[in-house]
């Protein structure tokens, strides 16, 4: 193969690999089908044609047909007069209308053949371009659906391709997110337990035991006046009971004195309590 036969053949590959992918089987499917309606278009057009061409023969044929009756009239009337050279004269004309009579006849015959041919063809390519359109749809939709399958797989094989990255990133934001989470408990946790409340305040840490010293003081002699009340109040109770059985019993001035000196124990005991 000589350098220009091979530059050639090179050339004529890349160009078709070029209109390989440049090709659009839809668009072509489409064109296809428009051409074929053309060229049924052509056939009726052509059978309309030939048609108009057979009714004027057949007009044409009917006037002759005419000239032949008046050339017999013509005829007979020469006859009737005796004129033979004119009734000679009606009969070849007559003659001569027979021949092209036939003649049109025989022409008549073949377009009406033809005709018929062209009928038949124009319904074989309509059903043709009928069977072909249907074909039609069926590819188009074959080949749309492969083409949404193509695109689907190659934007999962790109997605594969980043899957990684974006895997990468929602760890990433997994973790900020848990320590976003870690962060705000360890705040409430802070307020709950007062450290901002500290670390806002002026005193330092010997103030603070001192307070919170006094504080625990304070509750301890709190509960021992509750304590104390709730341990009197039983006593009491059970010292006016007794009274009451020594009253019902002896009527004696003993129990007074008993009862009153309770009394007084008690109230003692809450001063000493208040003073803690």
């Amino acid at each position: 193969m000589g350098i220009l036969s091979r530059a050639s053949y090179v050339v004529r590959s890349k160009l078709n690999s070029l209109l390989n992918r440049a090709e659009d089987p839809t668009e072509t499917l489409d064109y296809s089908y428009e051409q074929m309606r053309d060229e049924l278009q052509d056939v009726k057009q052509g059978i309309a044609d030939l048609t108009t061409q057979k009714k004027r023969l057949e007009i044409q044929k009917r006037r002759l047909e005419e000239n032949v009756e008046k050339h017999n009239d013509q005829a007979r009337e020469a006859v009737r007069q005796n004129r033979d050279d004119l009734a000679r004269q009606a009969l070849e004309k007559k003659q001569a209308k027979m021949s092209q009579i036939e003649e049109l006849e025989g022409q008549i015959a073949d377009l009406e053949s033809t005709q018929d041919d062209l009928v038949q063809k124009k319904n074989d390519l309509q059903g043709r371009i009928e069977e072909f359109r249907t074909k039609k749809e069926t590819m188009k939709a074959r080949y749309e659906a492969a083409e949404a399958s193509s695109r689907v797989s190659e934007a999962m094989t790109g997605v594969g391709d980043e899957m990684a990255d974006v895997s990468r990133a929602i760890e990433r934001a997994e973790e900020r997110t848990d320590e976003m989470e870690a962060r705000s408990e360890a705040m409430d946790e802070l307020v709950d337990t007062g450290a901002f409340d500290e670390a806002m305040s002026d005193k330092d840490s010997i103030d603070r035991q001192l307070e919170t010293g006094r504080t625990d003081a304070e509750v301890d002699s709190e509960l021992e006046t509750l304590k104390a009340e709730m341990g009197g109040s039983s006593e009491t109770e059970a010292e006016a009971e007794t009274a009451d059985v020594d009253v019902d019993a002896g009527n004696g001035d003993g129990a007074d004195v008993d009862v009153a000196d309770a009394e007084v124990e008690a109230e003692l005991e809450e001063l000493k309590d208040d003073e803690n």
